[in-house]
């Protein structure tokens, strides 16, 4: 009515304020126009949209399920629209991949700030986590345990420019850091290692203010299941933390019992709620790292967490008042927010009949090595294609283990010894066969039927979950670090490369390599089909002489050298030794480097056994730690 009566006014006044009237009108059409195209349009301004979304297709398939989260709780105030020109960092999805003519934006478009922060925001939660370039393959398996979970509200910080660009190179939403760190692995207890440590308390410091939770977490673990919905059980909470404890408190999926929690708090994985208690304690946190470079985080953040423990802050949810007496916090179960040892050894989630949330790669003694190793054997480690399809192919085994060595009698340090060692000489024999055929070895998997740790022990941990005897991961016996580093071949002979146990069984492992396959089984010479001048198969079966020389090997298996897998029945009695004496001297000198200690004994000092890749060349050898401090070294 209001337009009709307007139209009608102007038609009775002069023509001046006709045409005033009509360009007034005209002009609200078009800004009305103007203003629902831009509350109901779906592509945001060219000036405002993201640096990588502008460069998807629409029929991208990344862009179905993983667009950016803009979840804003009452609590937080908006930010401001970037100014026209502003170019933001991200992509619209996770593995959304600029194009190669796509210039990076600039180093501040990376900048950590509450705007960048809120892209990657849902249901006001953010997972980070961050690392240097030497960590950057475990950063994209993190990046895509999560991805593959559906959960996409993620960030990753970048300690050096190099890791920032690869990953901006793939599509994984990236922060700049700026602690212009080195690139190489710094190695765990390094004045570096510390830095990173006070570089994570530092970045939440920073981040708790933006009013947004978070989920902050180690680079060396993975996440098996969604933790937000476990995070959410507990909103009362304004820190939830991992552990050290391998002993359970509690046999379900509630939180640990505070009271009966006796190892450290550990901060690979913790959840933080942006109170003022946590705010806090994230400050003060802060304060005492950066007073003090000689304290490690983890232990400054025991230390301060611990001033004030107790009492419950109520009868049900397992929280605790701690720190100032006003921060409550609970302390995650170790059987499903798994260590190294719960997990791995322990596997205690499997006893218990859960399902674990995380992993993380503690308790584990062969470095970065190690911890990549063990993701690999349970199958949870992201390597590129290549890394399933070595050039030469794998050599494989099946370990021949007694009933005996495994279950009689008591397990004890003797009875563990016997036991890895007789597994120890099986593997000498592949690796001079892998060495030999120019093959990747794929390692067998190892028993023990005593635990390793860094301080006496009974064998196994009281009151832990340990069965005996266990699988038990590569580095509780082999120094990894050593065995995948590259060593001088005049001095060390070939590199012999390797695999972990379960590799054949991986999903990722491609069709072309499982159906090249050889199944060499062995035979004793004179018997029928057993010919070591024989190189036919049957049924995809070899009969290969055992107690065979170097030569027969070549010779035989020179016809093979195109097949992916070849597969020995045994290893006991298959090689009898390189002919060439130089040969073997290299091989030995490099295989010999490839074991480590077990640890420790109680009521003895130094309580570390050396293992030795030659026991059995030693008359008299025994389990027994060093005598005396001339003694203690490696049997080389």
């Amino acid at each position: 009515m209001a337009w009709r009566n307007g139209c009608e006014e102007v038609a009775q006044s002069k023509p001046i304020f006709l045409t005033i009237y009509t360009v007034v009108i005209i002009g609200i059409v078009v800004s009305s126009f103007y203003v629902f195209s831009a509350i109901y349009s779906s592509n945001p301004p060219a000036s405002q949209s993201s640096a990588w979304l502008s460069s998807l297709s629409p029929e991208d398939p990344h862009l179905t399920d993983q667009t950016l989260n803009f979840s804003q709780p009452a609590m937080v105030h908006t930010l401001p629209t970037p100014s026209p020109g502003t170019q933001n960092a991200w992509p619209g999805a996770i593995w959304g991949v600029p194009p190669p003519n796509k210039k990076m934006p600039p180093l501040k478009a990376f900048r950590l700030t509450k705007e960048l922060v809120q892209k990657r925001v849902k249901d006001n939660i953010v997972i980070v986590t961050f690392g240097n370039y030497a960590f950057m393959d475990f950063i994209l398996t993190w990046v895509k345990q999560l991805t593959d979970l559906g959960v996409t509200n993620l960030l990753v910080g970048a300690m050096d420019t190099k890791l920032l660009e690869a990953l901006y190179w793939k599509g994984v939403p990236v922060f700049d850091m700026g602690s212009h760190m080195s690139t190489v692995d710094v190695g765990w207890g390094s004045p570096t290692f510390h830095k990173m440590g006070r570089e994570k308390v530092i970045l939440i410091d920073s981040i708790l203010p933006f009013g947004y939770e978070l989920l902050m977490c180690d680079t060396d673990m993975v996440w098996l299941k969604n933790p937000l919905p476990y995070l959410a059980r507990y909103p009362g909470a304004d820190v939830l933390t991992s552990s050290d404890q391998v002993i359970p408190t509690v046999v379900d999926d509630s939180l640990e019992i505070w009271q009966e929690v006796s190892g450290a708090y550990n901060i690979g994985i913790f959840h933080w709620r942006p109170t003022e208690s946590a705010k806090k304690l994230a400050k003060q946190w802060k304060e005492m790292l950066l007073a003090d470079d000689k304290i490690w985080d983890q232990n400054g953040f025991n230390e301060i967490v611990r001033r004030q423990l107790g009492p419950s802050v109520d009868d049900d949810s397992g929280l605790v008042f701690a720190f100032d007496g006003n921060l409550k916090l609970g302390i995650l179960p170790a059987s499903i927010f798994c260590s190294g040892h719960t997990y791995f050894v322990q596997a205690m989630y499997q006893q218990l009949r859960l399902e674990p949330y995380a992993v993380h790669t503690t308790f584990q003694y062969g470095g970065t090595e190690g911890k990549r190793h063990r993701l690999r054997e349970a199958m949870l480690f992201n390597d590129p294609p290549e890394y399933y399809n070595p050039s030469g192919g794998f050599l494989s085994f099946k370990p021949s283990i007694p009933k005996s060595l495994l279950l009689s009698g008591e397990h004890t340090v003797e009875s563990h010894f016997t036991l890895v060692n007789y597994q120890i000489k099986q593997i000498r024999t592949a690796l001079a066969i892998a060495s030999l055929l120019n093959r990747t070895l794929v390692m067998p998997p190892l028993w023990c039927r005593i635990d390793r740790l860094w301080y006496p022990h009974p064998g196994v941990l009281e009151g832990s979950m340990t069965r005996q005897p266990f699988l038990c991961p590569l580095d509780h016996v082999f120094e990894l670090n050593v065995m995948l580093k590259k060593l001088p071949e005049e001095e060390f002979g070939p590199d012999i490369d390797i695999r972990e146990y379960s590799i054949l069984d991986n999903p990722s492992l491609m069709s072309e390599v499982k159906m090249s396959w050889l199944d060499v089984q062995l035979c004793k010479e004179g018997t029928p089909d057993c010919d070591a001048l024989n190189d036919t198969t049957v049924g995809g079966v070899l009969k290969f002489p055992k107690q065979s020389n170097e030569e027969t090997f070549m010779k035989v298996f020179s016809s093979f050298k195109d097949v992916k897998v070849i597969k020995f029945s045994s290893m006991q009695d298959a090689f009898t030794g390189f002919t060439n004496k130089e040969r073997e001297d290299r091989f030995r000198n490099r295989v010999k480097r490839y074991v480590g200690i077990w640890c420790c004994v109680l009521d003895h000092t130094p309580g570390h056994i050396y293992y030795d890749m030659y026991w059995d060349e030693k008359p008299g050898w025994k389990a027994i730690p060093p005598q005396t401090s001339e003694d203690d070294h490696p049997p080389w």
